[in-house]
């Protein structure tokens, strides 16, 4: 076992593991950090725990510090930094005419990186770009082509519930998601009912997945053959998350179906997916 610290860094996203080295850290605490791309500002997602050393990608990086009044201040300045290499950045993009969006800009804190996050419906050639930023803000220059995904997380906003997106609060990172979930979850296929701001499938449809994955696997399918306590029958509607279904009984075919539990019955014949099926909003 490895003991480690999560630490999260200005941006939402992915927590990453450094060794505490002994330091009385706990969630939310400020901290100084070395990383790959030299020193960085970050909070603390988590106090010290164990972690299997598996689980550790080496080297695992260090905690240099809990960041003090000082650092704030720089981070502060950085931030005013940051902001004005966006606008010159901008300007810079449309005198060389290329085909991109700058939407972020990220100051390493020890001020000897750049990272300027872009989106482009293809490639693009920035090798002028990145000589002209370079000779305006003398230090290296890096331009980072992301995704849409990644922008919404990064600009921020509401979804459609109200409330801000998930990527830019409190995701570590983007979990797949796809047309098959919105299928399993008996959702309409309209793009527009299940899309995010950001034009791709909503991260949400993961969340209940694995519990309609489970009342799929315990819950029988319209036109499914049954046992019931009446005799048996035949499933003709299906309320999945209730576990209520109809049942249209052998014996009195012309009458109504049977309403009753899906505990009630058991499967004598599997029936086909989807058709039927109804899930309260």
């Amino acid at each position: 076992m490895t003991t480690v610290v999560g630490i999260h860094f200005r941006k939402p996203g992915k927590m990453y593991y450094f060794d505490p080295c002994g330091l009385p850290l706990a969630k939310g605490t400020p901290v100084i950090v070395e990383t790959q791309t030299g020193t960085e500002y970050g909070v603390c997602a988590t106090g010290p725990f164990e972690v299997e050393d598996e689980r550790v990608v080496p080297p695992l990086r260090k905690v240099v510090r809990v960041a003090g009044d000082y650092d704030k201040k720089i981070l502060e300045q950085i931030i005013q930094k940051e902001q004005q290499a966006m606008e010159i950045c901008r300007q810079k993009v449309e005198k060389h005419g290329l085909e991109m969006k700058v939407v972020e800009v990220d100051y390493t804190f020890d001020g000897g990186k750049i990272i300027f996050y872009f989106t482009a419906d293809g490639r693009v050639d920035f090798r002028e770009l990145v000589k002209d930023l370079a000779s305006v803000f003398r230090t290296r220059i890096e331009l980072r082509q992301i995704g849409v995904r990644d922008e919404a997380r990064m600009l921020g906003g509401l979804g459609v519930c109200g409330k801000q997106f998930c990527c830019s609060s409190f995701l570590d990172e983007f979990q797949p998601v796809s047309i098959k979930m919105a299928k399993e979850q008996n959702l309409s296929l309209n793009p527009t009912k299940i899309s995010g701001t950001c034009g791709r499938l909503m991260c949400c449809l993961k969340y209940e997945q694995n519990a309609y994955e489970h009342l799929h696997g315990v819950t029988p399918r319209v036109d499914s053959v049954v046992q019931t306590p009446q005799g048996r029958g035949t499933v003709t509607e299906v309320s999945l998350l209730r576990g209520n279904i109809k049942v249209r009984l052998d014996s009195a075919p012309d009458a109504p179906p049977k309403a009753m539990h899906r505990t009630d019955v058991k499967v004598l014949k599997p029936g086909r997916s989807g058709a039927g099926e109804q899930d309260e909003p």
